[in-house]
């Protein structure tokens, strides 16, 4: 199989860190049809996946902590649950290019797979291990920094900007010719300087995700957070009520 001519210089530009061993690199990016199709597995990345996902889970806690440590900490656990999800990962993913550098076998290639959600994910988060391996967390810190910070600050309370969460369930669902998401105030509690309000969001009347925050906007992007997690299933499930299955309370 032909590899492709994709420079590794480019990927490390876009990391921010020039390996000292770039074997960790190579190997980030071998996905197991590479390596069963070379007849050699085991020599891939999938292990780098469980050491990325922590790392990650740990730099993006440490970020939502010290913007927002007053934060209830199922509200903080929530939005680490957002920006950590296979969705917003693949979204990083092709921003920075990486599906172009993936080893992958022919049957995975011939399948689309530099563009699957669930495949870029995990590449991206063992090219976050190869950085962490190979320049500790003070490499891969920054870098993790600059790709979610920004969110943070929008997804948490007392956030201003766009509402990109609800702004991405939306077009999700209005590209399956969905109904767009309605939300309503489930309880507000607490006193006026402390307010807590919850807010369920629905789509064609079920039920499929809460939110909880000082806002109803914050309550709205949380729970649009929650429901973008798994949107494919989302969507797959709507549609499954919509043709005459009983629709289930919860995502």
């Amino acid at each position: 199989m032909a590899r492709r001519d994709v420079r590794l210089e480019d990927l490390e530009a876009a990391l921010g860190h020039r390996f000292a061993d770039r074997s960790l690199l190579e190997r980030a990016l071998m996905h197991r049809s590479w390596s069963h199709e070379l007849g050699e597995p085991g020599v891939d990345s999938e292990s780098m996946e469980f050491l990325g996902d922590a790392v990650l889970s740990l730099a993006v806690s440490r970020i939502i902590f010290d913007a927002f440590g007053e934060a209830e900490v199922g509200e903080m656990a929530r939005a680490r649950g957002f920006l950590v999800s296979e969705t917003n990962l693949a979204r990083k993913a092709r921003e920075m290019g990486l599906g172009a550098h993936l080893k992958l076998g022919r049957g995975e290639e011939r399948g689309g797979g530099r563009d699957k959600d669930s495949l870029l994910a995990d590449a991206y988060e063992a090219v976050l291990a190869a950085v962490y391996l190979d320049g500790g967390l003070q490499a891969v810190e920054p870098f993790i920094a600059g790709q979610f910070s920004e969110q943070v600050a929008r997804l948490l309370p007392g956030a201003s900007g766009s509402q990109d969460f609800k702004t991405d369930l939306q077009e999700a669902l209005q590209g399956a010719a969905l109904p767009i998401p309605v939300y309503r105030v489930a309880s507000a509690s607490g006193p006026d300087h402390r307010k807590s309000f919850t807010v369920e969001l629905l789509v064609s009347g079920r039920l499929v995700a809460t939110g909880t925050g000082s806002s109803k906007k914050a309550a709205e992007q949380v729970a649009a957070g929650v429901a973008l997690r798994d949107v494919k299933a989302l969507i797959e499930s709507i549609i499954e009520s919509l043709r005459g299955e009983p629709p289930s309370r919860e995502l």
